[in-house]
C-alpha cells in the first residue's frame, strides 16, 4: 500500500476503522514550531462523528496522543508520532458483511488486490483513517502560520442547493457557525433541510467543498511533473468520496474566450500582480502570490438505509440491508480534511522550494 504522503513534509498513516488505534508519523516537520495541542484537538473535533444530528452518531472522543518529536512545547525536528484510540466501534454490526460486496464501496477491489479484506467498517478503506490527515494537517497549519499562510474551506453545495456567491464577498469565519459549514446562513438552512429530508428517506447526498489559500508566497510548484495544482489535485482526490477537482475558473473556463479569462499584469503601488485571478493563484504550475482557490466534488455516501441489490463473494445475488451508524452526507465533515490536505501540500511545496533557491 502507498501509505505515505509528501516529499519533505511527510505523513505515514496506520490503523483501521475497528482496530485499536488510528495514527501516524509525521516527518520533515521544522524544528522550533510551538505546538498548540488544543488547536490540534479542535481540528479533530471538526472531523469527528457525532458532532451533530446530521452526521454519523458513532460517539468517539477522538483524543490525540502525541508520542514523540516535541520537547517543552516545541517541535524538535524529529518524527512526530501520534495515535487516536478507537473506543466506540460496534464490530458486530458488520458481521453480516464478511462475505458481501457493498455497492460502490472498496470491498470488491480490496479483495481482488490483496486476497483479504477487513470487513469491519471498511477497515483500511474507511473514512475514519482520515484522522491521521487531520492531525498532520493541523501541524502543517501551525507551521504555515509562521509565514502568514491561512487556509479556509467551506461547503458550497449540498445536492441541488448551491452557494453561488464569490468567496471574496463572504465572511468565511461564519462557516463554523452552523452544522453544514456554509458561510451563508440562508443557504446553510436549505442545505440542512435537504440533508434531513434525505436522511428520512434512507438515501444520501453529495456536494462540493470550496477551499481558499491566502498568503501563499509566489514560487511554489515544481515543473514539469510537480506542478502545484497537480499536487493539490492529487491530495484532494486521495480523500474518501472525492470525485472531481478544479481550480481557478476551472471547467467554466472551457466556455470562455481567452480575452475573458486572461489575467492582465498591472503595477499595484510598485508590486507587480495580476489585475484579476481567474488562474486561481497558479500559473505554469507555480504559485503567483494571489489567493489559491479550488473546489472538490464529493459523491453521495454509498451506504444507504434502504435495501440494495448486490452479490456475495460467491457471486450469488443478495439483498443488502446495512446496519450501523452512517453519514447521510459526508461533505460537512470533509471540510476540515480539505483544509488539512491543502496545508500539508502547501507546507511540503514550501519546504521543497527552499531546496531550489537559497
Amino acid at each position: 500500500m502507498r501509505n505515505t504522503f509528501g516529499h519533505i513534509y511527510t505523513l505515514t498513516s496506520f490503523g483501521e476503522s475497528h482496530g485499536e488505534v488510528v495514527g501516524g508519523v509525521v516527518d520533515g516537520f521544522p524544528a522550533g514550531i510551538a505546538i498548540d495541542l488544543p488547536f490540534i484537538q479542535n481540528e479533530l473535533n471538526r472531523r469527528r462523528p457525532g458532532q451533530s444530528r446530521l452526521v454519523s452518531q458513532r460517539q468517539e472522543p477522538d483524543e490525540v496522543e502525541l508520542l514523540s518529536g516535541i520537547f517543552e512545547g516545541k517541535s524538535t525536528g524529529a518524527p512526530i508520532g501520534f495515535i487516536v484510540r478507537n473506543t466506540n466501534a460496534k464490530t458486530a454490526d458488520y458481521d453480516g458483511l464478511r462475505h458481501v460486496f457493498r455497492p460502490s464501496h472498496a470491498d470488491f477491489t480490496y479483495q481482488e488486490k490483496y486476497g483479504i479484506r477487513d470487513h469491519r467498517g471498511g477497515g483500511r478503506s474507511s473514512a475514519r483513517i482520515t484522522i491521521a490527515r487531520c492531525v498532520a494537517g493541523a501541524l502543517a497549519k501551525l507551521a504555515l502560520r509562521t509565514i502568514n499562510v491561512e487556509i479556509h474551506a467551506f461547503t458550497s453545495q449540498i445536492g441541488t442547493v448551491s452557494l453561488e456567491a464569490d468567496y471574496r464577498s463572504l465572511d468565511l469565519s461564519l462557516s463554523e457557525s452552523n452544522d453544514v459549514r456554509c458561510p451563508d446562513g440562508q443557504k446553510a438552512v436549505e442545505m440542512q433541510q435537504l440533508i434531513e429530508q434525505t436522511r428520512r428517506a434512507g438515501d444520501s447526498l453529495g456536494g462540493v467543498v470550496t477551499c481558499v489559500v491566502q498568503g501563499c508566497p509566489p514560487g511554489l510548484g515544481e515543473p514539469e511533473f510537480g506542478k502545484l495544482h497537480a499536487a493539490l489535485g492529487q491530495a484532494m482526490l486521495s480523500i474518501n468520496a472525492a470525485k472531481g477537482f478544479e481550480y481557478g475558473v476551472g471547467f467554466d473556463g472551457a466556455r470562455l474566450r481567452g480575452s475573458s479569462q486572461n489575467d492582465a499584469w498591472v503595477n499595484d503601488n510598485g508590486k507587480i500582480r495580476p489585475q484579476t485571478n481567474h488562474s486561481g493563484g497558479i500559473q505554469g504550475g507555480i504559485s503567483n502570490g494571489e489567493d489559491i482557490y479550488f473546489r472538490i466534488a464529493f459523491k453521495a455516501v454509498p451506504t444507504l438505509m434502504q435495501p440494495q441489490q448486490t452479490v456475495d463473494t460467491e457471486g450469488r445475488g443478495v439483498v443488502l440491508n446495512v446496519p450501523g451508524r452512517h453519514d447521510t452526507c459526508v461533505v460537512p465533515r470533509a471540510v476540515p480534511l480539505v483544509e488539512s490536505m491543502a496545508a500539508m501540500t502547501i507546507l511540503d511545496q514550501y519546504l521543497l522550494s527552499k531546496t531550489v533557491r537559497l
